[in-house]
């Protein structure tokens, strides 16, 4: 309150009171005189003084009630202005807390509120809420950022992933797409790509397949030896190499690079089960980031992987090259052996001269053999009597003098006709498997041989058929090789003789104990079996020797030295004789589940412990829950009181403020929001929020699915733009994020709501 103004008040009660003092006395003195019966004079007035002290008391009244009054007032005053001092301090807070909520809402941070009494909840609670909402904003730009380094390293991944599958035939080609493409993806101005040169032993080295810069192919051929330069120490240690201070020098003295001289380089080794069989080399005006590092890892193990496999193929091509040219010296001895078959003929023919020696070989031949004979166009002349049993006829009239073609099966029919012609231009005889059509449509399968038989001037005069019946041979052979295969790709699968040499396995078998082929040539099956298992496994071993079969588990030893649980099945396989000529191991790698179940034995051997000391605390335990549950009542009594604050800051919220608790009831309704939605607060509050969306949005809008439905995980912490129907049917888009609150094991959620048009975020 203003000085003067004060003093002015104090004057006019003091003035007010002093003349209603003298009019009291007044009015006192004429009620004195008139009860008294004596007319108003001085001399009567004096006359009551003198009989009546009490008058005395009275004529202070105009002196005392001014006095009292001015004392009062003064009193007065300075409580007023007090109260008006407070008033104003209160108003200067309430625009203080306004103004930096508005800079809150605006984004701005960095806006600084000093607190003017260290106890005051409200304040402490409006510099948590900007902590919290600045904590939220910049978590959600970290997380739009690791969400767009996810979207790119799989994106990446999809995309060399296609590139291996389309080029996994060509090795420089494969090469030169990866590195070129890579190089693009990563924005590196260089690139080159070394594949691992190891066919021979004595002379390991890398060969620079492709070298991609400034967006050009560029044609380099370079050799770097075993752990030459950055290259092969990459290589070597098996590690990735990443400099961001490269040396003037380095590319040219060092790297495959060129003269180019990057700010960075990245070597990453191709290497997949701790195999290396390349290295890529990078160079960048740029910095790499450690995602992109971890990306390009993560794709050169699949280049890796692409490369094993293509030299697989290699290895397997050239296997079937040396199997052809293998297949091509047999023809040769084959041939050979027609010769010398075709002079057994000519014998042959000199003796079927002697009919009696013809006919006897030839019925010999109708009981053992199927024969039938042809002339040089295909036409049958004649068949015995196993030929038309076989292929399910009745008679000889159902197959002489029909065509060839009616005991071949169409899919054969080119094969065979290419074989026909030879023979019916007197060439050399065919000798092996065939199959054969039966009337039924059944296959036949024979070792059959058609020979030319030639007249006395050397011209083929008829072909001759002579088989043998070897149908169910093949079938239980197709059976057992389609068994003996797929047991080979499901299975662990390795042959041993009797006495524990090893013979032969499968590449799960290799894989699982970490020794090649070539490294288990000439071991023994007793070194793979841990020390402390030997003498079982050994008695199991020569108890199947004798004729027995065993089933089990048993832990092995792999190439460097650790353990590996199999669970397996050992049988033996007889010789002609019925003596065990080999043993076959049928195994299945069961490491991961022992390894469970071992550590599912130490942890119950822990949690019995921890019963124990579990019980032993219980005492202790319910006696502070006890004390604990007084802390909580009077915690709560505290919570509840910074709530009812919270809530009115929260009320003078400029942005629509919607609180609901875990089971999705509104708890609290903002003036902001009764604006927003058109809604009163009576209305709303204690009801589902699903009351203030509509049916199609909350369908459709995920977020508000997940807010609607109490099952369902909500979506905090991420800011979604969404429409909202009002109260008056209009549709308004806003920005809606989502916090969190737990108290005592009760989650609550505050939504925070911002209209478009005002572009706070």
């Amino acid at each position: 309150m203003d000085n003067k103004v004060s003093k002015e008040i104090i004057y006019r009660f003091t003035l007010s009171t002093f003349l209603f003092g003298i009019i009291f006395l007044i009015i006192y003195i004429f009620i004195a005189l008139n009860s008294n019966n004596l007319l108003i004079s001085i001399d009567n007035i004096i006359q009551l003084h003198k009989t009546t002290k009490f008058f005395w008391l009275i004529d202070l009244v105009p002196i005392i009630f001014p006095l009292a009054t001015y004392f009062i007032s003064i009193l007065m005053s300075k409580k007023i202005a007090r109260i008006e001092n407070e008033l104003s301090k209160e108003e200067k807070k309430s625009d203080k807390i306004l103004d930096f909520t508005k800079k809150i809402t605006q984004n701005d941070f960095t806006a600084e509120y000093e607190i003017s009494d260290k106890n005051d909840i409200i304040e402490k609670s409006l510099i948590e809420l900007r902590n919290n909402i600045k904590q939220n904003k910049e978590e959600e730009i970290l997380r739009k950022k690791e969400d767009a380094q996810l979207n790119w390293v799989a994106e990446g991944q999809a995309k060399f992933g296609e590139i291996l599958r389309q080029n996994n035939d060509n090795i420089e080609k494969l090469s030169f797409e990866i590195i070129s493409n890579l190089c693009k993806y990563i924005d590196a101005i260089q690139g080159a790509f070394y594949i691992l040169e190891d066919s021979d032993k004595n002379d390991v080295h890398f060969e620079q397949t492709a070298f991609y810069a400034y967006n050009r192919k560029k044609y380099s051929k370079k050799r770097i030896d075993w752990n030459e330069g950055l290259v092969g120490r990459s290589a070597f240690e098996k590690l990735t190499i990443y400099m961001d201070k490269v040396p003037e020098n380095y590319v040219e003295v060092t790297s495959g690079l060129g003269k180019s001289n990057p700010k960075s380089i990245l070597i990453v080794p191709l290497k997949v089960n701790e195999e290396i069989h390349g290295v890529i080399e990078f160079g960048s005006f740029n910095f790499f980031d450690e995602y992109q590092i971890k990306f390009v890892e993560k794709v050169a193990e699949s280049i890796a992987s692409t490369i094993s496999t293509v030299k697989i193929n290699v290895k397997t091509a050239k296997l079937l090259e040396d199997s052809q040219e293998q297949a091509e010296r047999l023809a040769q001895q084959e041939e050979e052996m027609r010769q010398n078959m075709e002079e057994l003929q000519a014998t042959q023919e000199e003796a079927t001269k002697q009919s009696q020696e013809f006919v006897s070989f030839t019925n010999s031949v109708n009981h053992t053999l199927i024969r039938a004979e042809f002339d040089i166009n295909g036409i049958l002349l004649y068949a015995n009597t196993k030929f038309i049993s076989k292929l399910g006829y009745s008679a000889n009239s159902d197959v002489e003098g029909h065509h060839i073609s009616m005991f071949i099966n169409k899919k054969d029919k080119e094969w065979f006709n290419r074989i026909w012609e030879e023979l019916s231009k007197g060439g050399k005889h065919f000798e092996g498997y065939m199959k054969h059509l039966t009337k039924q449509g059944k296959d036949l399968w024979t070792v059959s041989t058609y020979t030319c038989i030639k007249d006395e001037n050397g011209n083929v005069e008829k072909i001759s058929f002579l088989a043998i019946d070897i149908t169910e041979q093949k079938k239980q052979s197709i059976d057992s090789e389609g068994q003996i295969k797929a047991m080979s790709i499901s299975t662990i699968k390795a042959e041993y003789s009797p006495t524990g040499e090893f013979i032969d396995c499968n590449e799960k078998f290799s894989k699982l104990t970490g020794h090649s082929i070539n490294d288990l040539q000439g071991s023994n099956i007793f070194d793979l079996i841990n020390p402390k298992s030997r003498n079982n496994f050994e008695e199991n071993w020569n108890n199947v020797v004798k004729g027995s079969f065993y089933e089990g588990e048993i832990k092995i030893l792999t190439k460097d030295k650790s353990d590996k649980w199999i669970k397996f099945t050992l049988a033996g396989v007889n010789d002609l004789y019925g003596d065990i000529s080999k043993l076959i191991i049928i195994a299945y790698d069961i490491t991961e589940q022992k390894e469970i179940f071992f550590e599912n034995k130490h942890t119950t051997e822990q949690l019995i412990a921890q019963e124990e000391q579990l019980r032993q605390a219980e005492t202790i335990l319910n006696k502070k829950l006890i004390q604990a549950k007084d802390e909580v009542k009077e915690q709560y009594r505290k919570i509840e009181k910074i709530k009812i604050r919270n809530e009115k800051t929260l009320e003078g919220s400029l942005d629509p403020i919607v609180m609901i608790s875990s089971n999705g009831n509104i708890e609290f309704f903002n003036k902001a929001a009764e604006q927003l939605w058109k809604l009163k607060r009576k209305d709303v509050i204690n009801k589902n929020i699903n009351h203030l969306f509509s049916d199609d949005l909350i369908i459709s809008d995920n977020f508000i699915n997940c807010l609607i439905d109490p099952e369902k995980e909500k979506i905090v912490g991420h800011r979604t733009e969404i429409k909202i129907t009002t109260g008056e049917n209009t549709d308004i888009p806003v920005l809606i994020l989502l916090s969190q609150a737990k108290v005592d094991k009760e989650y609550t959620y505050t939504a925070f709501i911002q209209t478009i048009e005002v572009e706070l975020f």
